[in-house]
Formats: C-alpha cells, sequence, structure tokens
C-alpha cells in the first residue's frame, strides 16, 4: 500500500518529536533549568521554550505557543527574565537536553555515532526551512547551526534540529486550527474527549474548571461535543461528535500538507533512511515519557518493519 507523502512525513515527525520532547520529561532536563534558579517546572518551560524569542512576555507567548491559558504563562512570563536572561535559558535548554538524550541513548545501547549520523541528517534540513509565519520556527533555525569545533556534542546538535522541526511544524499546526477555528482551549478541549486525560490536562495547561466547563458547552453549542462534561475527575467525559471529528481531522490534515516543505528535495527513500537512523534513538527517548501522555505525542513509527507507516495513524486517535 502506497500511502501520501504528506503521511509519510508525519510518520517521520513521531521520530523527531521525541528527541525534542525529552527536555519536558526528563530529570536532566529539568535538574538544568532548576540549577540557574528555575526549579518550579512552568518557569523553566517556558523560559526555555521562550527563549530564542528573547525577552518576551506572556501574551505573545500565550497566542504563539496555544492551548495554554494565559494565567499560567503570565506566572512565568516575562517575571522568570528577572532571574535568567534568555541566552542562560538558551544554555541550560541546550545543556539539558543533551544530558538526558546522553542518558537515554546510554541505557538503550545507542552510540555516539550513531547520534551523530541523526544530527548531520537533520540539520541540514532545519536550518533549510521556510519560516514566514512560524515565529518559533525562525527564531530556532539561527539555532540550529553546524558543529561548533569548540563544542562539538552531537547530542545537543541533534536536539536543536529536531527541535527547530518539531517547532516548524508546530506553528504550522498552530494556523490550522486557527483556520479551522478550534486553537486555544477549543483544541485541549476536543483532544481531551478523544485522547486526552481531561483532569490531567486541564490542570497542566493552567485552565480553571469554570473556563473549562464554559469551552465544554460552547462546543456543545457548535456541535463538536455531544454532550456537557468537563471540570476533571468527577464529571463524566465529553463525547465528541463526528462534527468536531470532523473539524480535528481537517486540521491535522492541514498540518501534514504544512510540513511538507522542510522535505521537499528529498524523495521517499531517502525520507525512510533518515527514519531507520532516527528511530533507535526515539525508542530510547520513549523511556523518558509515558503513552498516552500529556502532550499527545503518538508512538515512534517503526520505519524498519512498515516501511509504508501503514500503522502510523492519521491524526489523533484513542489509545
Amino acid at each position: 500500500m502506497h500511502l501520501s507523502r504528506e503521511h509519510l512525513i508525519r510518520a517521520l515527525w513521531t521520530l523527531f518529536e521525541p528527541v525534542h520532547a525529552v527536555s519536558y520529561f526528563a530529570p536532566q532536563a529539568r535538574a538544568a533549568f532548576a540549577d540557574i534558579g528555575l526549579p518550579r517546572y512552568w518557569d523553566g518551560y517556558f523560559a526555555g521554550r521562550a527563549a530564542p524569542l528573547g525577552r518576551i512576555g506572556g501574551a505573545p507567548v500565550t497566542a504563539i505557543f496555544s492551548g495554554f491559558a494565559p494565567a499560567l504563562v503570565e506566572r512565568a512570563l516575562p517575571a522568570v527574565w528577572a532571574t535568567v536572561t534568555p541566552a542562560q535559558a538558551l544554555e541550560a535548554r541546550s545543556v539539558g537536553a543533551a544530558a538526558s538524550l546522553r542518558a537515554l541513548a546510554a541505557d538503550a545501547g545507542v552510540i555516539e555515532a550513531s547520534v551523530a549520523l541523526a544530527a548531520d541528517a537533520l540539520a541540514p534540513i532545519a536550518l533549510g526551512i521556510t519560516t514566514i509565519g512560524r515565529p518559533l520556527a525562525a527564531a530556532n533555525r539561527t539555532l540550529a547551526a553546524e558543529p561548533d569545533p569548540a563544542n562539538p556534542d552531537p547530542f545537543r546538535r541533534l536536539w536543536q534540529a529536531a527541535t527547530t522541526l518539531r517547532e516548524h511544524r508546530g506553528d504550522g499546526h498552530v494556523i490550522a486550527l486557527v483556520a479551522g477555528d478550534i486553537a486555544g482551549l477549543t483544541t485541549i478541549v476536543l483532544r481531551a474527549s478523544l485522547d486526552l486525560d481531561a483532569a490531567a490536562v486541564q490542570q497542566s495547561r493552567g485552565w480553571t474548571a469554570e473556563e473549562w466547563d464554559a469551552e465544554v458547552c460552547s462546543l456543545v453549542r457548535r456541535g463538536l461535543l455531544e454532550s456537557p462534561g468537563g471540570g476533571g475527575a468527577e464529571k463524566p467525559a465529553s463525547r465528541i461528535s463526528p462534527a468536531g471529528r470532523t473539524a480535528l481531522d481537517a486540521a491535522e490534515r492541514l498540518t501534514n500538507i504544512l510540513a511538507v516543505g522542510p522535505w521537499a528535495d528529498l524523495d521517499d527513500d531517502r525520507l525512510r533512511e533518515i527514519a531507520r537512523t532516527l528511530e533507535p534513538i526515539a525508542l530510547a527517548c520513549g523511556a523518558a515519557f509515558p503513552y498516552p501522555n500529556p502532550i499527545g505525542m503518538p508512538r515512534p513509527w517503526d520505519a524498519t518493519a512498515d516501511p509504508e507507516a501503514t500503522t502510523v495513524p492519521g491524526g489523533p486517535r484513542s489509545e
């Protein structure tokens, strides 16, 4: 069975997303932020992820990231910049991510030469992206540089290349959600009716029970949910309606289309070759987080056993 180019590139995303995501879950990554005076998780998260944008405040980060409650973001930004500079946050996230990848690779028996090969494959692609309308991708592309002779760490280089490509896709995803009128809290509530834990994601994204319940009621009125639930574990989960599922699927299809650009010069065989290079690293990273997980990251593509990516879902699915 031959699947679309867009689906093949989506499948490849499931292999570089875990590399990026270790910076949110692995203890070494969290310790790196604590070492610079940011022991609270969300201070480190927002400082690290927003640092490529400079000394930025909460309102633009809420708009760019999508899905987080403004109050949660604004507890961290711009206050963290009184403790650290963006440059310090960038260094902490890079050091922590590299330490995380190094430990996970060692535990899985992945040698450094394999990581260097993966970095060599992804870095030129990350450097070649176009970034109009993609603020996080643009800011990260400037960091996805060629090897620094003074610091030739392949783990840092792989993480930054994977992060740049991940943020490119993520920026495109926000574009698709806005186009479908399902961005922000709407996305989170719809996904919680499908493949995310409602109580956990409501709390982790900083939404109050009142905000959540109001969004559930709004989505019922719009026909995107079938029954009012929301509000955490005490209330029954809402069921996504056919219209809600169609809206999510349409956004995912557009996301997939918008993610094709960086890979345009590579044929399908080269994509599969890169996938096989990334596969053991992605599997090693999987030890850092559960499936399902709070960020909705799917399981990595088994590019060796399934070269056509037939087992990779085309969008959010319940486990």
